[in-house]
Formats: C-alpha cells, structure tokens, sequence
C-alpha cells in the first residue's frame, strides 16, 4: 500500500505559491491517512517563483536593492547554498515588478537582473543557475550587461536610452569591461523556452505581446535586436550572431542572449532546478508523486515543471498524478507524458472566479479524493 508520498508541484499562478499547494495537498491526504509520510520539494522551471522553490529546498534568502525594470529602486532576492547560487530574473525584471496595468515593451530593462547577478558574485558563488522567465523586458540582456560593466553607446557616444526600444540606436559596444570573475564560474541559463533572439520565433514575435506590444512594437523591437546582433558581432566576432540564432537566447525577452555572451549554458529549466532542489534522492524514497500546476496545457508539455517531474518519474517507475486549475489537455497527451491522473479544481468547482479566489480549500478537497483513490 502507498504510503510515502512526494510532493513536487509548481506554483498556481495567481492563486496559490508552489509552497501552498504542497501544503494544501498535505492537508487533504492527511484527513485520508492521519500519518501520512509526505515529502513536500516545491518546484519551479527557472521562472518566477525559482528562488521560493530553491529557499523552500534550503537555501538561503539573501535580499538586495536593484533597478527595476522602469529603473525604480526595488528590494530583489536571490538564494546561496554553499558556493551555489539561485538567481531569477524575474526578481529584478519581472511583469510582477511593473506597477498595477502597466506595461513598458520598448523601454524596460534587465540592468537590475544584472545587478543580482553582480550580488551572487559578491556572495562568493562559483555556480549560478540564472532563472529566466516572466519578464517585463524585450532588451536583448543589454540592460543586466550593462550593470556588470558593457557600455552601449550611441552615435554621440552616449549610453543608449534603457529597454529593447533604444537598441535601434546602438551605434557601438564595448564587452570588454565585464565583470571577469564570469570567466571563473559555471553559468547555467536555466529556461522553459528554446526560442531564438529574432524573427517569427524570436523573442519580440512570440512574448513581446504579452508584454503590452503592439505589433508595430513588435516589428520595431525585432528590428532593433537584430541591429543589437549586429554590432555585437563587430565588437566580439561571429560568436554573437552564433549566440543569436541559438536555442534560448529568445528566452526572457532575449536576456537569454546577454546570459550566453556571458559564457552560460543553456540547459531545460526544470531538469536544473530538479538537480539543484535534490529531486532525485526525495524520488527513490516515494512510492506516488504528486505534481502540478495551475494551468495543464500544450505549454506543459514543452519544458514546464510537471513534464519534467513526470518524465524523471517515469524513469523510475513512479507513479504520478497532478493538480491543476484547468486542465486543457486529452487523456493520451498526459499518458504519453508520464501522468496516470490529473485533478483539476474544475471537476470540484466549475465556477473558475470562486476556483481562483478559494483555490486553497478546494485543493485540500481535490487532495482527498486521491488520497481515497490512491492510499486506502
């Protein structure tokens, strides 16, 4: 009989934190099985809710005061374990940051993602794991360069105005004032998507609209990365249109691109975090996993947090089910994933408002259920 279970779901965006569906989850299959063993490991795919995940899994918060994306000073956090340290860009960068309505596609930078970068440094990390995802920005990561030391100049020789916007007046770089200790670190860009800086799968053309951009704005960032290509390419040879083109560097309004000037590689967002939250040894002590996310869709599928968890699963012939807000997928998608059984909140309540605003208690009810369909 199941009797250990391992919790390792991904935040309900919106309603619930990857901590509080471990919780709630908890909860329901305790009133099934008093004393239940459950290990709860919240996960994340390298967007925002990274660094809880990481500090859930023990690390330690650090907090230090950054530019934000419209430059204002913010209070940002980032997680140290040892000489590791968990960086989210979303932290500093993040729509979350942007006041109530406001979107700022051209003008938006990642300088205050650069200046997290520079704290982990300072902290004494000798591997970063840079979350990418979330964002507010469509700059080509010249604004987080710019914080460790690239200058980006105009014809005039003055600094480009901040956001992706600014880049069509980029008239030179210079990279050669980066902070050097990037030279020393292992660098690991950690993101759900695999999309290029530019074009119809670029960074402007696939998010830039969920980020407020218009489609003349789109058009007009996109031209203006590839120009910020361009001149890179004059200033540090081929390896910046290589950089350009390669998977990830779309990621996160194109902070992806800056992340692999810097030397990082990229690796699938969840398959880091699972490494770095120790995912593996709380697996082989499980007999079910648990995961989930607020929305089970197409996106699931492509990189997102209960794919992963599900495919390592498998692996080790663990059986798994998953929570969810809505579930927006067929029944031999989830198969073919590696997922038994999905519970979305809709089958409990079919109201999405009171499925939003009262997530918590009706996940403890859907927890239940499988807890009598899986432990007794």
């Amino acid at each position: 009989m199941t009797q250990r279970v391992l919790i390792a779901a991904d935040k309900f965006k919106g309603s619930l934190t990857a901590v509080q569906v471990a919780e709630r989850v908890t909860a329901g299959l305790r009133r099934v099985v008093p004393d239940l063993e459950v290990e709860s490991l919240p996960v994340a795919d390298g967007g925002d809710g990274t660094v809880a995940a990481a500090v859930a899994a023990g690390f330690e918060r650090r907090e230090v005061a950054v530019a934000g994306p419209l430059g204002q000073e913010i209070t940002a956090a980032f997680a140290v374990r040892g000489d590791t340290a968990v960086v989210e860009m979303a932290e500093a960068s993040g729509l979350q940051r942007l006041p109530a309505g406001v979107f700022a596609p051209l003008t938006a930078s990642t300088y205050g993602s650069g200046e997290l970068l520079r704290a982990a440094l300072d902290a004494g990390a000798r591997t970063i794991v840079f979350g990418v995802g979330g964002s507010a920005t469509n700059d080509g990561g010249a604004g987080m360069l710019s914080a460790l030391g690239a200058r980006f100049l105009d014809a005039d020789g003055e600094p480009v105005a901040p956001g992706g916007g600014g880049l069509a007046d980029l008239a030179s770089a210079d990279l050669s004032g980066l902070d050097p200790r990037f030279a020393s670190v292992e660098f690991i860009l950690a993101s759900d998507v695999d999309n290029p800086l530019t074009g119809p799968k670029g960074a402007p053309a696939v998010y830039g609209p969920q980020k407020g951009a218009s489609p003349d704005d789109v058009e007009a960032l996109d031209n203006a990365l590839a120009h910020y290509a361009k001149v890179l390419e004059e200033a540090v040879g081929a390896k910046a249109a290589e950089y350009a083109a390669s998977p990830g560097a779309g990621a996160a309004g194109g902070i992806g691109y800056g992340a692999l000037l810097l030397g990082a590689r990229f690796r699938p967002g969840i398959d880091v975090m699972l490494d770095v939250l120790g995912f593996a040894p709380a697996l082989e002590w499980a007999d079910l996993v648990i995961t989930g996310e607020g929305s089970l869709d197409e996106q699931t599928l492509h990189g997102k947090a209960p794919a992963g968890v599900a495919a390592a699963a498998r692996a080790k012939d663990k059986e798994v089910v998953a929570v969810c807000g809505r579930l927006a997928l067929p029944p031999e998608a989830l198969g073919r994933a590696g997922i038994r059984r999905v519970y979305p909140l809709t089958d409990a309540e079919p109201d999405i408002q009171r499925c939003i605003a009262e997530a918590g208690p009706i996940l403890e009810d859907v927890a239940e259920r499988i807890g009598r369909d899986f432990l007794v």
